[in-house]
């Protein structure tokens, strides 16, 4: 569906010349959903624009479904892009608009009958669920159904693709995962490929399938969301699963094990059964985990008794249930 090759954006300045992006290699397959993150500044934003060229490339190649688009005449791209929607953080409705006619106004540019463009909004917003709010405007909406207007109006033209360019940062926890279920709802019935752009792990760990890491323009892995979670290798990666870890956390101590929890654990609560079934209490240095779909997500750090053999006890029995965890120093 969508190929990166070689892909790089340089903006130039009076003082010197800045690669926003730089040699990104990516293929994104058709219906996944497919997270790129990184921190504030790592490029994923300009990296998004380059994909419906709102951003021209430097260089490099951006492909959809076999075409080349940075090969295309103005006419031909401006086709090209109206399969692919675009979704934004800051919603972009038109303020004297209602919703109905926010969602409505792709359909007009793109010259729809009114007959068929009123059938094409009211399904849409049965499909995001606002059908009550037709009528309103931006300003007497909230953010939830501000960015479910944005989601009803980035689907009107029925494109392949939807770029989420940090959709959810907006939004309260309870909010973003209201939308980000949608957005997995949406891509299950139609088939749409998503691609979300955000700084946050929980919310790649919600809805994709696959996500690449980017710092300083570049890409530093690309994997299943839970191979990346078990086993991050770029330091970006590790700090971005677990924001409050130094770089030498697990090595200042020969004690320390950080547990991962990806969704697929299920029976007795890990620490306390643990403490039970293994006859020895441990102390929780610390934890950042959340219930998403009624499954565990996230990490925790604990240290381990002194005695070996405790602590042989408790590595048998985390082997023992298949979840996965790190050692650190000599553990």
């Amino acid at each position: 569906m969508i190929e990166l090759r070689d892909l790089s954006k340089e903006f130039k300045t009076a003082k010197s010349d800045i690669f926003a992006v730089r040699d990104v290699n990516l293929t994104i397959e058709d219906g996944e959903i497919f997270g790129i993150i990184g921190f504030s500044g790592a490029g994923k934003s300009t990296l998004v624009r380059c994909i419906n060229l709102l951003e021209r490339p430097t260089s490099g190649s951006v492909i959809i479904n076999g075409t080349d688009l940075t090969r295309l005449s103005r006419a031909q791209l401006r086709a090209a892009r109206k399969k692919i929607g675009m979704i934004f953080q800051q919603f972009n409705l038109l303020s004297q608009r209602t919703v109905e006619a926010n969602i409505r106004y792709p359909l007009e540019i793109a010259g729809m009958r009114r007959e068929a463009a009123d059938a094409r909004v009211k399904e849409l917003l049965e499909l995001v669920d606002l059908t009550d709010k037709a009528k309103a405007y931006p300003s007497q909406l909230s953010g939830g159904q501000k960015q479910r207007v944005a989601i009803a109006r980035a689907l009107a033209p029925d494109p392949e693709i939807i770029l989420c360019d940090e959709a959810t940062s907006a939004l309260d926890p309870i909010t973003t995962s209201s939308i980000l279920d949608l957005l997995k709802s949406l891509n299950e019935k139609l088939g749409v490929t998503i691609v979300v752009i955000t700084h946050e792990m929980r919310v790649v760990e919600q809805i994709c399938g696959r996500v690449a890491v980017m710092s300083e323009g570049e890409i530093r892995e690309v994997g299943t969301v839970r191979d990346v979670f078990l086993n991050p290798q770029s330091e970006t990666a590790k700090r971005l699963i677990d924001p409050a870890r130094s770089e030498d956390a697990l090595a200042q101590s020969t004690r320390t094990l950080r547990i991962a929890f990806t969704g697929d654990e299920s029976g007795a609560p890990v620490i306390s059964d643990m403490t039970i079934q293994c006859q020895t209490m441990v102390n929780i240095l610390a934890a950042n985990t959340e219930n998403i779909g009624g499954k565990a997500f996230g990490q925790m750090l604990i240290e381990l008794p002194e005695d070996p053999s405790a602590q042989q006890r408790i590595k048998d029995y985390l082997r023992g249930r298949g979840i996965h965890y790190e050692e650190g120093g000599d553990a």
